[in-house]
């Protein structure tokens, strides 16, 4: 695989507290002492050799706001169907995906990673083309959620629709004209949530291959809401009626 680079101190630290193999971590010989010290004790447990340059020196390394952090890593691997599943077996629980169908915007993924996360969600499926794929930018902006949350890059998101049908997963799209408020969704079932493109939202044939779709109430004057925090209210209502107040 490709080197890539890791930026900012939490997605770093992150990294490290994962396991991640990271080839090469450079600090700031300006990073502040409290950072520079839990990312030295991190690197030494996980034996990665830590070393301080000027900050012009990371710079001209990597483009982006670093936080006088930096670190070289082979490529993001992606996971398979399979793993997903497996991920749901261990932890007991019903399969909850999330598929992103043609989103574009680095940033979204990362917000939608970051969430996914904090839901407890087994996995995010994503396609190959016209689509953004697991980048530095993705990372930073997950804050670190990149290194717990399985991607898988599919050829084709309506054939994986199918297949996940097939192994008794429900598939629910989203939509301003869904067939129910997302409120009533039965977020205990095997589910994978389908959020589409910025602008274009679900292609028709992504949208055709779900079971249902759902909506988001609306009471203001816009009529969308940004993908990732549309994917946010939708995951947190599923993570909702899993979790319920005073659920041991």
């Amino acid at each position: 695989m490709s080197e890539e680079w890791i930026i900012g101190k939490n997605p770093v630290i992150e990294a490290l507290r994962s396991g991640r193999s990271i080839n090469k971590l450079f600090i700031s010989d300006q990073l502040n002492k409290q950072a520079a010290s839990k990312l030295e004790n991190l690197s030494k447990k996980q034996g990665v050799i830590v070393t301080r340059v000027p900050k012009q020196k990371l710079d001209k390394l990597v483009d982006g706001n670093h936080q006088g952090v930096a670190a070289s890593v082979a490529a993001y691997a992606y996971a398979s169907l399979d793993e997903l599943f497996a991920r749901a077996d261990q932890k007991q629980e019903a399969p909850f995906f999330i598929i992103l169908d043609e989103i574009e915007d680095p940033h979204n993924l990362g917000s939608i990673l970051r969430t996914a996360d904090a839901v407890g969600a087994h996995g995010v499926i994503i396609p190959k083309r016209r689509a953004v794929g697991l980048t530095a930018t993705v990372a930073k902006t997950s804050a670190g959620a990149i290194e717990y949350i399985p991607v898988v890059r599919v050829t084709n998101i309506a054939q994986t629709i199918e297949e996940l049908k097939e192994r008794h997963v429900w598939v629910v799209g989203t939509e301003a004209e869904g067939t129910e408020d997302y409120r009533v969704l039965e977020g205990t079932l095997p589910l994978a949530l389908v959020i589409g493109n910025e602008g274009k939202g679900i292609s028709k044939l992504v949208k055709d291959k779900c079971d249902w779709t759902v909506r988001l109430a609306m009471a203001g004057k816009v009529s969308s809401l940004n993908a990732s925090v549309a994917a946010s209210i939708l995951m947190y209502e599923v993570y909702r009626k899993r979790h319920p107040v005073g659920d041991s």
